[in-house]
């Protein structure tokens, strides 16, 4: 762990507000960042020393990299308040996907259709907002039409058994058909999303106005992105901390022992995959409604599919897969502002979050432990 934070300490004496103009104190840094991965590894502790060695290398080249960059530019893309806020407004909707898939896949469903219902939540959130003028009344709209197409999944996922994965996706598909045609239907091609949709407001806390750092980051932050720290804690305590939760992972984990002492896995499983949608159309809802303020066909663009690499990088743990979340939001905040250096440069570094996933996939769910029963229908006797 001294390995890893010296690795970013490295690539942080080169960033602004210290901006150290010279390679030696990234590579010295860098240098100690190694010798702590290379000691734990020689003491058998190989997944989180070859950690601290990725870190120290990482730290090192950004080091150099930041070093050989003018100030002026420097100062531009390296504004802290700036990138959190960001990064904060990006992790958003993957936070509630992701919280969402945490309560399908603990009750033993695999929830690869949290990309359609996120794009579902999208459109009918807008919808909902345009046809009766509030975004509240938008957000309602959402979280049905998330719930309803997570209930199709699960109707084939629990009852008809059928290959989760498969399903999954076939929802996803499902979405992108729905959306695409009511969007082309109602909308059109040509006219597009109408202007002045109620949006989802922002909530000023006018008493940080003038406080260094907290100001800028948490001042005025949406709605959305309070109340997906609401529903991070309470996602914890329901989960790890109440009867519910315990009823939920033991179903999970080994639903005919739940069955035997009386709790209806049928039941537990609907509802856990319902609540998923739900909360994966809320991250959609925030896209539509909160951030961008119109739709597009497509406009989740894979969000669903991070925020289950999110999870599994989390440990299918709601605070792990918040971590994760916001360094996916992190990279997509910083590849905003990385026009200044290159435009193909930042187009390059919006692929990141695409690429942890395929890291998360092929490295970390080998060694993340997922529910026992996660995948496996279950069939009542």
């Amino acid at each position: 762990m001294v390995g890893i934070g010296l690795g970013l300490l490295a690539f942080w004496l080169a960033l602004p507000p210290l901006a150290a103009r010279t390679v030696l104190w990234p590579i010295l840094v860098g240098i100690l960042a190694a010798a702590a991965g290379i000691w734990t590894v020689s003491r058998g502790e190989r997944r989180i020393g070859w950690g601290a060695l990725a870190a120290a290398a990482l730290g090192i080249g950004g080091g150099i990299l930041a070093t050989r960059s003018s100030l002026g530019n420097l100062d531009t893309v390296v504004v802290w308040s700036t990138l959190l806020g960001a990064t904060l407004r990006f992790a958003t909707p993957l936070t509630f996907a992701a919280i969402g898939g945490m309560f399908s896949e603990r009750s033993g469903v695999v929830n690869i259709g949290l990309e359609g219902m996120m794009l579902m939540g999208a459109f009918f959130a807008l919808w909902g907002a345009e046809r009766s003028g509030s975004w509240a009344i938008g957000l309602l709209v959402a979280m049905a039409a998330g719930g309803g197409l997570a209930l199709v999944h699960a109707f084939f996922a629990i009852h008809l058994r059928a290959d989760q994965i498969v399903g999954g996706t076939a929802i996803n598909f499902l979405a992108l058909g729905i959306t695409g045609y009511l969007f082309i239907d109602i909308y059109g091609t040509e006219r597009g999303t109408p202007q002045g949709i109620p949006a989802i407001p922002d909530v000023r806390l006018s008493f940080l106005d003038d406080v260094y750092f907290l100001g800028p980051v948490f001042g005025q932050l949406n709605l959305m992105i309070w109340l997906s720290f609401v529903v991070l804690v309470v996602s914890y305590v329901v989960m790890f901390r109440t009867p519910i939760g315990l009823r939920i992972r033991s179903v999970g984990e080994h639903p005919r022992a739940a069955d035997t002492v009386g709790i209806s896995v049928y039941r537990i499983r609907y509802a856990s995959v319902v609540l998923s949608g739900v909360l994966a159309a809320l991250g959609g809802a925030y896209i539509s409604i909160g951030f961008v303020g119109s739709f597009a066909e497509n406009m989740t663009a894979g969000r669903g599919f991070i925020a289950l690499a999110a999870l599994i990088f989390g440990g299918w743990r709601p605070f792990g897969a918040f971590a994760a979340a916001l360094l996916f939001g992190f990279s997509s905040a910083l590849a905003q502002r990385l026009p200044v250096y290159s435009e193909s440069g930042a187009l390059l570094f919006q692929s990141l979050p695409y690429v942890l996933t395929l890291i998360a996939v092929a490295g970390v769910i080998g060694r993340s432990i997922p529910p026992a029963a996660i995948g496996r229908p279950y069939r009542k006797q």
